[in-house]
């Protein structure tokens, strides 16, 4: 890389305004407006460049002295050299400089699925508003045709040494590059679709696979279908967290189904079959001659496909008996005939039950 100084024009004792005239006079030759050819285009970066740096105090200081300034007097034994002969390696030295390229950020969502799509699992397409890889450039972060260049002021090191005169003798101190902050290079052109991030923000659809007996709060893991990273890094990981929608008449309970079926008091006395529309198709329950309410009836493999291990829960209906409050005359005078061939029976307290019934009938009460 040409020096500054010779770009300029100038002797490196050269005063302040001495460089700014010498920038000045050449800036007037090589501007685009003045000379449009794409050798005074490039000898015009070269010569803004170098103006940046020595026109800056700390800057032109940094320049001068390099990446690797000595200890000034070479012969003293400070902390740097203790260091070095103990532990191999002078303390302060820089391990290099660090990359632009970092993997991208994480990102969680919600997704809500029916009842019904817990059964057997869904597909879903989900549309991410996220960062991705930037298209014109590559993740590169330069401007196409184009590329970083070395640092002049940390000579790609990434970190600029001092040495720090002490009681105890010298000490060499490190810290980033303020120039090319740490990364030991710098982007003169920066690509302009992404402005030298090397991604942009955009809007994408992600495929998804929702298997079979999610729960409301479970995870989805998506690998790398989070956030591009910085300069072409690795893409993150993306979290989906489920909510499974509430349905009007199936609820759930681990793998089973829970529903209420309402039965009159007839078909409770004599029993009845009756078919009726599940979550996945057609299904036939079977009403028993003298079932009571809170009887269940259980429909065997009719329940949600188990997240692991395979197979289904049941489906499990509690039988809630309707007694009919409008009765004509002719109803009304078959139910006393029916009574009264029946032994009287008194009222009486029976013994306390907590099944599977009294959730579903909390449900319906919104207990």
């Amino acid at each position: 890389m040409a020096d500054h100084y010779e770009v300029l024009g100038v002797e490196r004792s050269a005063t302040a305004d001495e460089i700014k005239k010498a920038y000045r006079k050449l800036a007037r030759e090589l501007h685009p407006d003045v000379n449009p050819s794409e050798e005074a285009a490039e000898r015009f970066k070269l010569v803004t460049h170098a103006y940046d740096v020595l026109s800056d105090t700390e800057q032109r200081e940094r320049y001068d002295l390099g990446p690797q300034a000595g200890f000034g007097g070479g012969s003293a034994f400070g902390f740097g050299d203790i260091f070095e002969t103990f532990f191999g390696a002078a303390q302060g030295r820089s391990a290099g400089p660090r990359s632009r390229r970092e993997r991208g950020q994480d990102a969680l969502l919600r997704i809500e699925v029916d009842l019904d799509e817990v059964v057997f699992g869904t597909k879903r397409e989900i549309e991410v508003d996220t960062a991705i890889l930037c298209e014109t450039c590559n993740g590169s972060c330069c401007a196409p045709g184009t590329q970083a260049v070395t640092c002049d002021i940390c000579r790609g090191t990434g970190s600029i040494q001092r040495s720090v005169r002490s009681l105890l003798g010298n000490v060499m101190t490190s810290s980033p590059c303020g120039t090319c902050r740490g990364y030991g290079t710098i982007i003169p052109n920066p690509c302009p679709t992404c402005a030298g991030q090397g991604r942009v923000r955009a809007k994408r659809t992600v495929q998804v696979d929702v298997p079979a007996g999610v729960d409301t709060g479970m995870r989805l893991h998506l690998p790398g279908e989070g956030e591009a990273g910085p300069a072409g890094g690795a893409n993150g990981d993306l979290y989906l967290e489920v909510k499974v929608n509430h349905h009007d008449v199936f609820s759930r309970n681990g793998d089973d189904l829970l529903a209420t079926l309402e039965v009159q008091m007839t078909d409770a006395i004599l029993g009845t079959t009756t078919k009726l529309k599940g979550l996945d198709g057609e299904l036939t329950i079977e009403v028993k001659a003298g079932t009571q309410s809170a009887d269940i009836v259980t429909v065997k493999d009719r329940g949600i496909t188990r997240l692991r291990g395979g197979g289904r829960g049941d489906l499990k209906v509690g039988i809630q008996v309707v007694t009919p409050t409008r009765l004509n005359n002719a109803e009304t005078e078959l139910i006393k005939q029916f009574a009264s061939k029946r032994p009287p029976v008194a009222a009486e307290f029976a013994k306390f039950q907590q099944g599977l019934f009294a959730k579903l009938r909390d449900r319906f009460l919104n207990i």
